[in-house]
């Protein structure tokens, strides 16, 4: 089963956990990853964080990616929930989840599919910190991270 979600209000991580393998006793792994807002970006404070997508085509950029992963290993299963809006620091910004019936698929399509989100979903983050408001650039290490798929 996947599933797609963006949505400003926050998440329940443990309910997004047990959807993925409820009812599919062929689910023997379950990875999972949640991005939290920092107080902190590049030695700047920062009090908060609004998180902006364009609709339609945010969902269609994380379908492709969900297929993606679907191609490339053997999975049961895959969640992502991204949040938009007003974020603090501590709140959950993303969860990405992963079931299959080994480890290994689970495990490298979640850290795929993480790195994937970073470089190829558009989402534009805009930061409040003590020096004023900012745009986040894309970061180099991200894009690495993305090249090794």
């Amino acid at each position: 089963m996947n599933a797609i979600r963006i949505q400003t209000e926050p998440f329940d991580i443990r309910a997004e956990q047990e959807a993925l393998f409820q009812d599919n006793p062929r689910v023997g792994a379950l990875v999972t990853f949640v991005g939290l807002m920092r107080d902190l970006n590049e030695g700047v404070g920062v009090a908060r964080m609004m998180l902006e997508h364009y609709p339609g085509m945010t969902e269609k950029a994380l379908s492709a990616l969900v297929a993606e992963a679907g191609e490339r290993w053997d999975l049961e299963g895959i969640r992502l929930v991204h949040r938009v809006g007003t974020l603090e620091p501590l709140d959950p910004i993303v969860f990405v989840g992963v079931v299959s019936q080994h480890r290994g698929d689970s495990f490298r399509a979640c850290e795929f599919l993480i790195d994937a989100l970073k470089t190829r979903a558009p989402f534009w983050k805009k930061e409040l910190t003590e020096t004023g408001e900012r745009w986040v650039e894309e970061r180099a290490t991200d894009l690495e991270a993305a090249r090794r798929w």
